[in-house]
């Protein structure tokens, strides 16, 4: 290459797309199709107000097609960097460049946030320059995995913590320091907390870097569900202000979890950015190629909106699609990801102009690409603009967050007429839902609580939302709640109460994990954690979302209980398996029979309360048998005969009516009983084991 004479750089390549870092000096490539002119800008810290060096390139020495390129000699990673674009405005027209304004770069690996930076002002069409966020170069290959790969855990041995990486340290009672607090290195701290519970993997809450200013005002975005860099680690989760410490101590995060046996999964938004609708600040792509990262309505100078988040991300479109797949690729190779969870993830099932798509290019090309061949793919299978598409996503490799379970337990235990067919469905790993496409039940993601809606205490809690705190005059949230606040609204001393609530709250537990499909559970909820009845906490960084450490052991005995139901999960190989319960083929009898208060005579009526049924493992000689109670009073139920291949009597290990630690005891201790009947209490669960 020859260099420029006037500005001592080199005309670089259009290949790989984003800064890349070589022994002499750092390439850059960005796409924009319709600019006129790019220029290339330097910083010298996250705080400088004007570039050090401005690097313009020029259309013909360093463009290829639609790609703008150009070699730095001399520089190296943490070089801080941004780019401005010059090209038409004509909104009508769908373009939006703007010359004024400093861009992020869309492959940026790191970002940096000045501390004067303002969404607000990001609005306006003035020069940004001195409250931009911007790029940082990151050299990948300088970090010391020390053999660390992704783990791999099937979905059968696989349960499910949804966590933010803020609020599980943030509190000041976590017993952390305030550098810590909140952190990636602060995660760590807990993690023998993680590996007590027994989960085996984390879901963590969008950590792609985000516009925390993406709120209300006087409110944060707390939950991160606003990309501005789909590549670079959320910078607000870092204990050090290097520009390169968000890929650093993300990576040792990862690193410590993958030690600990924990996988570690991504809820990645690829539905839209922070950019917003037509108000919205110009931070990156609206400036460099509107016409291609958006779907654009009718006129082009307004956007569709199928995130509920004012814009929709073109994830069909070419430019989009490979983005899309550089960086679910960057996240598992370089960032050793284990899984992803999509947000609403049928986004990416639309074309350009918004219609569902048969078969979405971008759905298939995650499904079959080899790189992430043995990576957990998790579809949030519906979108804001009413396309629902659990049971019926595209393709052989995809789960899916079980929206059905979560409803119809919830409505079962609640107590509502008519949902006992489908307390039976959720339980046989949702077949009704899933076996058309011949699915592993295990691909069923089963949940009550995630981090949208109620926590499990505030679902036996509160009968309406209370959401007056987030300035949206209690209109935000869903009103379909299927909660119950037992006859108190909130917080309450009445032992009565209180004592139904732990019923209720062991009843929901029990169910996820005597249930096919893999286990999902929400951070906190095993010691209780409220939001005061908010259920929809998105812009609160404080108490009302913080892991509440204080809870722990105030808790104890709720906590124990899921402990040993996790356990009970992960050693007993029926849970694991890859067959439906109720499919089990000629060569084996079913998996599973149903009872009702009468033995063999399950009651499949409207009015119906109460079901039991038999997980017969034949080939491991155990048997278990769940009886369900989610009528008011207590309820007989006639035992059946146990398979000629169990001579043991049966041993009651589970009664969620009783207080801890009897209301689960080990087999080993459980009290042996010959009786054909067993006494349920109301709104309980009871399990019965033989071997």
């Amino acid at each position: 290459m020859i260099p420029d004479m006037d500005t001592n750089v080199f005309s670089g390549r259009s290949y790989p797309l984003g800064a890349t870092v070589t022994p002499y000096g750092v390439n850059f490539c960005i796409f924009s199709k319709n600019c006129f002119e790019m220029e290339l800008l330097l910083f010298d810290s996250a705080e400088s107000t004007t570039p050090s060096r401005i690097i313009p390139l020029h259309p013909t020495k360093n463009k290829t097609f639609y790609y703008w390129h150009v070699f730095v000699p001399l520089i190296n990673s943490g070089q801080i960097y941004a780019y401005r674009a010059s090209g038409p405005w004509n909104p009508e027209e769908g373009q939006r460049f703007n010359a004024k304004k400093v861009l992020l770069d869309p492959y940026s690996k790191a970002v940096v946030t000045p501390k004067s930076y303002s969404r607000k002002a990001a609005k306006h069409q003035e020069d940004n320059c001195a409250w931009a966020m911007k790029s940082v170069v990151v050299d990948t290959q300088t970090f010391d995995w020390q053999g660390d790969e992704p783990l791999h855990h099937p979905y059968g041995r696989s349960v499910i913590y949804e966590l933010h990486v803020g609020g599980f340290t943030k509190h000041p009672n976590s017993g952390l320091s305030e550098q810590l607090r909140g952190t990636y290195l602060g995660l760590i701290e807990k993690i023998p907390y993680l590996k007590k519970l027994g989960i085996t993997a984390v879901e963590l809450l969008p950590v792609q870097q985000f516009d925390a200013q993406d709120a209300p005002p006087d409110l944060i975005n707390y939950w991160g569900y606003s990309p501005v860099a789909f590549l670079a680690p959320h910078n607000g989760y870092c204990s050090s202000n290097d520009p390169l410490a968000p890929v650093n101590e993300f990576r040792t995060m990862v690193k410590a979890l993958h030690k600990a046996g924990i996988e570690v999964i991504l809820d990645v938004v690829f539905n839209h950015t922070a950019e917003g609708d037509t108000e919205g600040p110009t931070l990156s792509y609206r400036g460099l190629e509107n016409l291609a990262y958006y779907t654009l309505d009718t006129p082009k100078s307004s956007y569709k909106d199928y995130s509920g988040c004012g814009n929709t991300l073109n994830a069909n479109h070419s430019i989009v699609r490979r983005l899309i797949m550089d960086a679910l690729r960057y996240w598992v190779s370089e960032m050793h990801i284990d899984g992803f969870r999509f947000d609403l993830a049928s986004v990416l099932a639309r074309d350009e102009n918004g219609h569902p798509l048969e078969n979405p290019p971008i759905l298939w090309e995650i499904e079959s690409d080899p790189v992430l061949a043995g990576t957990k793919i998790i579809a949030e299978a519906w979108d804001a603009g009413g396309l629902y598409q659990v049971g019926s996503f595209i393709g052989d490799k995809w789960s899916e967050w079980n929206g059905h379970y979560r409803d119809d337990i919830r409505c079962f235990v609640k107590g509502d007429p008519g949902y006992v067919l489908h307390l039976k469905n959720r339980i046989e790993g949702s077949h009704d839902i899933f076996s058309i496409h011949q699915r592993d039940p295990n691909r069923s993601i089963n949940f009550i609580t995630c981090h949208d809606g109620f926590t499990l205490n505030d679902l036996v809690s509160y009968n309406d939302k209370h959401n007056l705190k987030n300035n949206e005059d209690n209109r935000d949230g869903t009103n379909d709640n299927h909660s119950w606040n037992t006859g108190v609204e909130g917080p309450t001393e009445n032992p009565q109460i209180e004592q139904l609530r732990s019923r209720q709250l062991k009843n929901f537990f029990t169910l996820l994990f005597f249930s096919q499909g893999t286990p999902m559970m929400l951070m906190g909820d095993e010691v209780r954690r409220t939001q005061y009845g908010n259920n929809n906490a998105y812009c609160h960084d404080n108490e009302i979302n913080w892991f509440d450490w204080q809870a722990v052991p105030k808790n104890e005995g709720l906590l124990r209980f899921v402990k040993k139901l996790i356990r009970f999960n992960l050693e007993h190989e029926v849970f694991q398996e890859e067959l439906f319960w109720s499919e089990q083929g000629a060569t084996h009898r079913p998996r599973i029979t149903w009872h009702g208060i009468k033995a063999n005579r399950p009651d499949w009526g409207h009015n119906s309360h109460s079901i039991a049924f038999m997980l017969d493992h034949e080939e491991f000689g155990k048997c278990l048998y769940v009886m369900i109670n989610a009528y008011w009073k207590p309820l007989t139920f006639q035992l059946p005969n146990k398979p000629n291949n169990i001579s043991m009597n049966w041993r009651r290990i589970i009664n969620t009516s009783l207080p801890s630690p009897e209301d689960f005891v080990d087999w080993e201790e459980a009290e042996s009983f010959t009786q054909n009947h067993f006494d349920v209490q109301g709104r309980t669960i009871v399990v019965l084991m033989a071997n």
